[in-house]
């Protein structure tokens, strides 16, 4: 038995200390030291041996045992600690390295150059008003002027909760509640989104931003509104850029222009942008009708003014070259990331 008890007690210690891992070492404890290892039973067979042997072979198995124990609990400290600074050389950062940059933030195109619009006409001593995007049809049509019988109170072009509630086609029902509630002189622009009935297409969405304007006083002249839009157009667009008014029909405006600016990709010379016109259409605005401010309480002998409405996506996709008005609306941060 002495034999066998020291055969073990090399084959254990081999094992301990060639284990490679926590893994490896827990084997060797489990197979030489566990209560039902071949040493362990050892134990139990003390009561076979002779009296004169007894003493003696369990003194050298007891022996055996805590020699095997500290050097189990050494080697695993020993395996502990080198298993420890692997974790900590793999996980090291290497300060030597560059730094991960991290990425600023930035508007949305179209909230910064709505931001900007309004940043130059608040320079020409306008100030900003808002209204309710779910509007009465009252402000959004009857108030301004347009007849029952207007197309662009049909179902097929306003998106109507009920018959007297709408969601807003246009920021110019602002104008009708702000003159309702103060008396002239005013000078004010109302920005804000609106909702049409259109299929979604290079050109069309049916949520947009708009940025309504108007300006009432004594004495407002059509040179007013000229000077004033020529002046908007040159800052947003550049102080070399020419600017035209051409005769059109608004309802709530007479008499009424659309504003074109000088194409900003040929410079007038004619171009796919233009469809070779060498103009950009970018606004439609006109004087206040008569009507309007009797709707709103206006001696319209007294007072005169002018209004404007302009598309922010259109502005901007003129102004950076954008092709699709969906490209705002999509998310796609490689479209974003270039503003």
């Amino acid at each position: 038995m002495e034999d066998r008890i020291k055969q073990i007690e090399n084959e254990a210690l081999e094992a301990i200390n060639s284990a490679a891992s926590i893994a490896q070492l827990e084997e060797a404890r489990v197979k030489y030291l566990s209560r039902n290892s071949e040493f362990m039973q050892l134990l139990k067979s003390l009561g076979t041996l002779s009296p004169e042997e007894r003493p003696r072979i369990g003194a050298l198995i007891n022996s055996t045992k805590q020699q095997l124990e500290e050097a189990f609990l050494a080697r695993r400290a020993s395996l502990s600690q080198s298993e420890q600074q692997k974790k900590i050389e793999s996980s090291r950062i290497d300060v030597t390295l560059p730094g991960k940059g991290i990425k600023r933030g930035r508007l949305h195109p179209l909230t910064r150059t709505m931001e900007e619009a309004k940043a130059i006409f608040l320079r020409l001593g306008y100030e900003v008003a808002e209204g309710p995007e779910i509007e009465l049809d009252y402000y959004n049509f009857d108030g301004l002027n347009i007849p029952p019988h207007h197309p662009s109170r049909d179902a097929f072009s306003t998106l109507f909760v009920t018959d007297k509630v709408l969601l807003r086609t246009h920021t110019s029902p602002v104008q009708i509640r702000v003159m309702e509630k103060r008396k002239p002189p005013l000078a004010i622009v109302a920005p804000g989104r609106v909702y049409r009935r259109d299929t979604p297409d290079a050109s069309h969405s049916p949520v947009f931003q708009q940025l309504e304007g108007f300006l009432v006083d004594k004495n407002v002249t059509f040179g007013d509104l000229k000077g004033t839009l020529t002046e908007f157009t040159r800052q947003m667009f550049g102080r070399d850029r020419n600017v035209r008014f051409r005769p059109s029909f608004f309802p709530f405006t007479e008499p009424s222009a659309e504003v074109d600016v000088q194409c900003i990709l040929c410079n007038g010379k004619g171009c796919r942008l233009c469809k070779n016109t060498g103009w950009l259409e970018i606004l439609g605005c006109g004087m206040i009708d008569p009507n309007v401010f009797k709707a709103v309480g206006y001696d319209p002998e007294k007072y005169t003014g002018f209004a404007f409405g302009m598309g922010i996506e259109r502005i901007d996709m003129l102004k950076y070259g954008v092709d699709n008005i969906r490209l705002y609306y999509e998310n796609d941060l490689r479209f974003l990331e270039q503003f």
